[in-house]
């Protein structure tokens, strides 16, 4: 099993449960973070955001490099 990254750093042995879409690393829940990518549909002009985006795992460094503007 993966191991999460961040974990074995602080020297705990906590398996990962998902990985960040950025630099891959393997993470617990406890050290990612979670953004919705905004989704649209139909061609201009008649452009619609659906109420649900995409579920995007951040690690914690990662989701701080990340403007957050973006997925909002």
């Amino acid at each position: 099993m993966m191991k999460c990254y961040d974990c074995m750093e602080d020297g705990n042995d906590t398996e990962a449960t998902c990985v960040c879409i950025a630099c891959g690393k393997g993470l617990c829940s406890d050290h990612c973070k979670e953004l919705e990518l905004p989704v649209t549909v139909g061609q201009p002009p008649n452009v619609q955001r659906l109420p649900k985006g995409l579920p995007r795992i951040l690690c914690k460094y990662c989701f701080d490099q990340t403007i957050e503007d973006g997925f909002d």
